[in-house]
């Protein structure tokens, strides 16, 4: 047995014991033997001649783990095994480039290498030794092509990079007028990628036709603006389209099933919206197996195509739904899905046939296998940080904030050799984590945490709407420390009279981080709190708030308050805000910080707090902020006090997450995972 292959953080392995009946289906007719909680999404589903093991699907996802030769890693074919193992019926992997004018990452698949097959055909078989239909994403980039990435054989002409135009994008790059010939001969590619993918094993193919890419620039009407038979109304914007699909059919037969990821909207000026994405659906009604709705395009919409926290979940649906209405193919929907109900409400009632995920299945891969078992308490759910798109950009990794098996799939965490009683002080998420993992090795634990609550500093999130799952996944964790058998002692605080009294064999220490609080005078007055106790109960928030510190603690509890009608003015001593925040989520922070109106002063300096507001000062003077409220998001510092205190207590001590470096949740979970795998 291996955890870190078969299981994952936040998934119960019980062990089920099973009672032989003999029911005559004579007298019984169309009784199920397990109906299930959520017999809708749990249903199979036929797909192009393809039968569907349940209605949930693996939504293709970049990864970066491609060679520079453009085949798969092992580490790429290892998450993409242990999607189809957490119960998924499809699993789509990425992404297949057609022609070498397309590249538009840096890594992607090279259909066109000789080579190729071979990792193309491990990542098939290790999907389908599960059970799950093996789906490959192709692609190309059009205009976002990124030539400089490419080798020099396989360049285009001078670097060109081609798109439905002739046009000189925003950062100075020229694009050129796709000629028809090389229309053609994308259309090809497409086809002869198609055929090597079920050469391979691959079962089912998705053409990427939306997020601003290739195809969809073609069918929009900004980006396409040709006067031959390929620009103009939504039909000739539409003809590369089909050309794509009848060479790629006459490639495949008609037995394998064709997926096309069309995009709802634009969010331009002028740009296609809902409308005419049904157009086109209708086009190819009967020509795709799949019509997967997604929305948004490339760079202007990243929040859309990617939702965040500050949209509903299943803010998508309503797209797939109004598709759904006007085709005959079956219509796939994604984005921002992760609750059971809402995934079964969706097929139920039918919004769509098939529902998409991506982030909330790196959170939980095995969220299917959950779900129609009906153990929902045990779903670990996304909390839409971007970590693992950030990952990807900053350190060309794959990371998940609530799952540290993401990205590691490859690595072995094996049962405990001999079973140690071992003691958890603090039950923050690095706490939970270590205990949980310690716990499912086999040792016995005790974990201690010196409030009512567990949850740590997640608990501050309780009454902020969009980071509801944040605090929700302390009772997932919670759910699973009962059920791995871990004693919880909460109102304790882990002391050296415990552990002279239970002799732990080792001591992980989790006692996390205290807030900062400035030298400054006035912060002791009543309408001076600290962003911790942001949603403690009884705290009261006047209607002009100043939120001294620009992190990213400080700027959500600003956007918190300005969602709650709030007056907010922020006041950051460094030149940015969010500066802590990753590289895809930071943006996101600023646009919804402009969006609500939220003063943010930069560069200054608080030097006191009244009752009347907060003076700073910075390079245009000295300035009051009239405020009934002053939060104080000043940042944290390790409770190395308190750790320091307890390096003794156990023959083995192990300090984790933020009293021995302060860090994110994901640098929490990831500690205490691997340092309870280490006993």
């Amino acid at each position: 047995m291996t955890i870190a292959a078969d299981n994952d953080i936040g998934i119960s392995l019980k062990t089920h014991s099973f009672r032989e009946e003999v029911c005559s289906t004579d007298t019984i007719p169309n009784t199920p033997v397990f109906a299930g909680k959520y017999p809708a999404a749990g249903s199979p589903v036929e797909i192009g001649g393809i039968l569907l093991r349940n209605r949930m699907m693996a939504a293709p996802m970049g990864t970066p783990d491609i060679t520079v030769n453009g085949d798969y890693t092992p580490e790429a074919i290892a998450f993409y095994e242990n999607l189809a193992k957490g119960g998924v019926a499809a699993v789509c992997c990425t992404e297949g480039i057609v022609h070498p004018t397309g590249k538009s990452h840096a890594r992607m698949i090279d259909m066109q290498s000789d080579f190729v097959i071979a990792s193309l055909t491990k990542a098939a078989r290790a999907i389908r030794r599960h059970g799950a239909v093996a789906n490959l994403e192709l692609s190309h980039g059009g205009k976002y092509t990124e030539v400089d990435n490419l080798n020099a054989a396989k360049r285009a002409a001078g670097d060109v990079r081609y798109g439905p135009v002739d046009e000189i994008l925003p950062n100075g790059t020229k694009v050129t007028q796709m000629p028809v010939s090389l229309i053609k001969e994308i259309a090809d590619g497409f086809a002869e990628a198609s055929a090597l993918a079920k050469r391979a094993g691959f079962e089912m193919i998705l053409i990427h036709a939306g997020h601003g890419w290739l195809l969809h620039q073609f069918l929009s009407s900004v980006d396409n603006r040709r006067g031959d038979g390929y620009g103009g109304g939504i039909f000739n914007r539409s003809r590369f389209l089909l050309e794509v699909l009848e060479a790629t059919r006459a490639a495949v037969g008609p037995l394998f099933p064709i997926e096309v990821r069309l995009s709802a909207e634009d969010y331009r000026q002028g740009g296609d919206t809902i409308e005419d994405t049904i157009e086109t659906a209708k086009l190819i009604d009967g020509k795709a197996d799949l019509i997967h709705i997604t929305t948004g395009t490339r760079g202007e919409s990243y929040d859309r195509t990617h939702p965040s926290s500050f949209y509903p979940r299943g803010c998508n649906v309503h797209y797939a739904a109004a598709v759904k209405r006007r085709v005959k193919t079956p219509v796939a929907t994604v984005g921002s899905i992760n609750e059971p109900e809402m995934i079964e409400d969706i097929i139920s009632s039918g919004k769509a046939d098939v529902v998409q995920m991506a982030r909330a299945i790196l959170a939980d891969p095995y969220l299917p296998r959950k779900l129609i078992a009906g153990d929902d308490r045990s779903i670990m759910r996304c909390i839409l940080c971007y970590n693992c798109t950030a990952g990807r950009t900053e350190t060309k990794t794959r990371r998940c904030s609530v799952n540290p098996v993401i990205g590691n799939e490859t690595l072995t965490v094996v049962p405990a050799a001999q079973k140690k009683r071992v003691a958890v002080a603090g039950g923050g998420p690095g706490g939970m984590t270590a205990a949980l993992t310690a716990a499912r090795r086999g040792h016995s634990v005790i974990l201690f945490e010196k409030e009512p609550e567990l949850g740590g500093a997640l608990r501050c999130e309780r009454k902020m709407s969009f980071k509801q799952d944040f605090f929700n996944n302390i009772s997932v964790m919670e759910h699973e420390l009962e059920t791995a058998g871990v004693t919880v002692k909460k109102s304790a605080a882990f002391t050296r009279e415990t552990a002279l009294e239970i002799k732990p064999d080792v001591l992980i220490v989790a006692v996390g981080a205290k807030p900062v609080l400035p030298a400054l005078p006035g912060t002791d007055n009543k309408n001076v709190i600290l962003a911790a106790a942001l949603s403690d109960d009884g705290v009261e928030i006047g209607d002009r708030v100043a939120v001294l510190g620009g992190g990213l603690v400080g700027c959500e509890a600003a956007i918190h308050l300005a969602m709650s009608g709030k007056k907010v003015t922020i006041a950051e001593m460094l030149p940015k805000i969010a500066r802590d925040a990753n590289i895809k989520y930071g943006p996101v922070i600023n646009k919804k910080i402009s969006e609500l109106g939220i003063e943010v002063l930069v560069n200054v300096k608080a030097s006191s707090a009244d009752e009347t507001g907060l003076t700073v000062s910075g390079p245009d003077g000295e300035r009051h902020i009239p405020a009934d409220t002053i939060l104080i998001a000043a940042g944290q510092k390790p409770d190395r006090e308190t750790a320091n205190s307890l390096r003794d207590c156990a023959p083995i001590v192990l300090n984790v997450g933020d009293c021995a470096s302060a860090g994110t949740l994901a640098d929490a979970m990831a500690a205490g995972y691997w340092t309870a795998s280490d006993i």
